[in-house]
Order: C-alpha cells, then structure tokens, then sequence
C-alpha cells in the first residue's frame, strides 16, 4: 500500500529534476541564441539603409557616390560595437530593440541624402553627412549608458535630482544669450557652432522623474472619489499633482511657442498616471484640462490660433502660412499606395522636408506601403517597451519601462497626427527617422535604457526575449 505513493513522489522529484535541469540549460543558451539573432537582424537592418542609398544614387546620380562611404562604414563599426557591448554587459537584453532603431535611422538617413542630392547640398553642409556623425555620437552614447547604468534601480535614488535637471533643461531656452528661437519655437541653445534641444533628453529624465514620483505617491493618488457616468474620479484634495504638471505643460506653450512638446510631457506623465493606478478618471480630468487649455490658447495666442486655422482650413492661405502643410499633403497623393521610388519624387518642394515633413517626403517616395511597414517598426518598438514593462519585477521597472515606450509612440502619434491634419501641426521630429542631433541622441538612450531594463527581467524570459 505505501510502495505505490513512494514510487509516485520518486517519479515527480525525478521529473522535477529533469525540468530544473532542462530549464538551466536553456537559461545558458537564451543569451546566446538571442544575441545572434539580434546580430543578424541588425545586418539586415544595415543592408536595408545601405541598399536605399545605392538606389538613391543611381536613381539620381546614375552611379554610385563615395560621399558616405567613411562615414558610413565608422556607422556600421559603431552599430557593431553596441552589440558587442550588449553582448558583455546585457546578455539578456531584448534583441529586437537594436535593429529597429538601426532600420528606421537608415532609412531615414537615406531619405535625407536623397533630398541633399536634390538640392545640391555637399560636404559638411549636407544634412545627412551631419545625421551619420550625430548617429555616431548616439550610439556611443547609448553604450555608455549600458556600461554606466548597470542596475536601473540606482535612477530611483536620483528621482527628484532628475526632476531638477528636467526643470533645468527646460528652462534654458529662455535664458539670453544662448536661448535661440526657431521657427516661432523657443527650444533651442546654441554655444558657440553647436545647437541642442535640450528638451529631447528632459523627456528622458522626466519620464525617470515620474516613475519614481508615482512609485512613492501611488497609494494617495489611487485614493477613490465620487463616481459620475460610470467613471470613478479622484478626490479633489488629490488633484494637486495634475494640476502642477498641467501648468508645467501650458508654461511650455506660452513661453516656449511649442504645442508638441508640451503635449509630449503632459501626454506623458497622464499615461504613466494611469498605468500606475489604473483610475481612468485621470484621464479623463487631464484630457479635458489640455484640450481646454488649448481651446483658450487658441483664443489667445497668435501662434496657436495659426496652428489652428491652418489645421482647421488649409487651403485658406496654402501659398503662405499653410504652404508647408499643403505642400506635405500634395507629396502623400502623389506617393499613392507603392509610391513614386526612392529619387523620383519631389520632397524637396516641401519646406524641412528632412526634419519636421521627413514622413510625407517618406510617403511620396515609397508609398502608403512603405510609410505601412515604418509604422509596424514603430509599433514594434513601442510593444517591445510594453512588455519589458509589464514583464518588470519592480514596480519603478514596470513605470519607467512603459513611460519610455508611451514617449515614443506619442510622439510618433503627434508628429503624423500633425502632416496627416488629424491634430494640429506641431515641431516634433519623427524619432530615429528625422534629422536632428538632439533627437538621435535621446532615443538611443531611450533604447539603451529598454534594454537595461529589459536584461533586468531575465528571470521572466518568456515575457521579454523571447522573439
């Protein structure tokens, strides 16, 4: 009678055993499969940037230019380079991360050299000549921050520290003398040749800010109010912190003229609001305090009252404040479905067709198809974000993980939003894709703080690194 049970709980602690075992295998194998994959999407990334510049010089040119040859190759060994990084320091990391962000910056260094090409730029001039080298320093940067950063739970102890330096950051555009204002936007510094936005890594400190900030306050903040339309609203002694960073984001608007980055960093600290307390209330309060912001700034502020008009009716005034808008949704027709090819459209007749219009100029050339498969890249990142942040182990893990991803899908939804006229036009870039030094850099950060994070997670693999 007891030979039977004893057998039986032999038979279970054997194949316990064997599956701890089988599992300790895999758990030494995964960062090895993983990195090989991430290397060889990454060469596939490589050729597909490499391959679109090819096609643009013999479409325009008729032969194949030397003109990013050095720079292209210092790329390819700095891309490479992070890898190996990777491979040192972060074994475990998510292998997708990488190649998406090497994919989307070359072709979008590709879209820029063709559009240098098409308006005679050379040298250190052309754009794309200065979007290779700022690539360069982006990806070094990135790799710091993963030999630095070597646990992300050391940012939790700087919370209000970065919070400072975000403040910091935002304020020195409006410091005389090195403030410089851009296009009706007051959000550049420039010393000496060099010019930063500085609010491109303020968003990256800021969304560190309101991890930590949330971790500590979740408890208050997730306190219950009245509840009105089957919508469970906070207590109105609890509305403070919203009601600070709703002025933060309309001070922003005001004095720095930027619609975009202002709904950037609110848009930004209301997601991450939500995922940390789940009340769905926050969002509805803070959706309606913006959209009434903006609706009184429209009244009020010549600029965004343009914004506004040209959003509203652009053919209202298309060779003057709307031409640039007008122009973006001309080159979308054109591109139709398959799109005109790579050096055959006219995105040059866009103005900053290589910055802020970079997706229209996109759209024309390689069609509602193409722009298809650079959205799926972007969704891509942005759901491998997710995960890393639902896969998390702590719970300031899982809010600066999703509150990184939430940065670059709004402002991925802000900036087509924006050349579609489905939101007004704001000065946002296209993250990775568009020109800008200060751009690149950030979101390489960006990406290399999500594979921190996600190297964090390695007893949860099946969540995270699996492809």
């Amino acid at each position: 009678m007891t030979s039977e049970p004893k057998n039986a709980e032999a038979g279970y602690e054997k194949a316990r055993t064997g599956e701890t075992v089988l599992q300790r295998i895999t758990a030494i194998r995964a960062p090895r499969i993983l990195r090989r994959l991430e290397l060889a999407l990454i060469l596939f990334a490589l050729a597909v940037g490499i391959g679109a510049v090819i096609i643009v010089d013999l479409t325009v040119l008729g032969h194949l230019s030397t003109t990013l040859l050095g720079l292209g190759i210092g790329l390819v060994v700095a891309i490479i380079g992070l890898h190996v990084v990777v491979r040192v320091v972060a074994p475990d990391a998510d292998p997708l991360i990488i190649p998406i962000a090497t994919f989307l910056n070359g072709i979008g260094i590709a879209q820029i050299y063709r559009i240098d090409l098409a308006v005679g730029l050379t040298g250190w001039e052309a754009t794309s000549v200065r979007q290779i080298v700022w690539t360069i320093v982006a990806v070094i940067a990135a790799a710091a921050v993963l030999l630095i950063i070597k646990n992300h739970l050391v940012l939790f102890r700087y919370t209000y520290l970065t919070g400072l330096v975000a403040v910091i950051l935002l304020l020195l555009p409006m410091l005389p003398g090195i403030g410089r204002e851009e296009f009706g936007a007051r959000v550049w510094i420039s010393i000496g040749p060099f010019s930063f936005q500085p609010g491109e890594i303020a968003k990256i400190l800021l969304a560190i800010f309101f991890a930590g900030y949330l971790v500590r306050n979740r408890d208050a903040l997730s306190m219950v109010g009245k509840k009105f339309a089957g919508i469970t609203f906070p207590r109105a002694r609890d509305l403070g912190p919203l009601l600070v960073f709703w002025l933060a984001a309309m001070s922003v608007l005001v004095f720095q003229r930027d619609l975009g980055t202002s709904l950037l960093y609110f848009g930004l600290f209301l997601s991450m609001l939500y995922i940390a307390t789940g009340r769905t209330g926050w969002v509805v309060l803070g959706g309606g305090l913006f959209i009434a912001g903006g609706l009184i700034a429209s009244q009020t502020l010549d600029y965004v009252n343009r914004r506004f008009t040209n959003w509203l009716d652009p053919f209202h005034d298309a060779q003057g404040a709307s031409y640039q808008l007008v122009q973006g949704l001309f080159g979308l027709a054109n591109g139709g479905m398959s799109g005109t090819g790579l050096g055959q459209g006219f995105p040059d007749d866009t103005p900053l067709s290589q910055s802020d219009y970079i997706i229209p100029s996109l759209g024309e050339e390689l069609g509602l198809i193409g722009l298809f498969v650079i959205l799926a890249a972007y969704l891509l990142f942005v759901g491998r974000g997710l995960r890393i942040g639902f896969a998390g182990q702590d719970d300031f893990g899982k809010l600066l993980a999703a509150g990184l991803a939430f940065t670059a899908a709004l402002q991925v939804f802000i900036v087509i939003g924006g050349v579609t006229r489905v939101i007004p036009l704001t000065g946002l870039t296209a993250p990775f894709l568009a020109a800008g030094g200060s751009s690149l850099i950030s979101n390489w950060i960006i990406a290399a703080l999500l594979l921190r994070l996600s190297n964090a997670v390695r007893n949860r693999p099946k969540l995270v690194i699996r492809a």
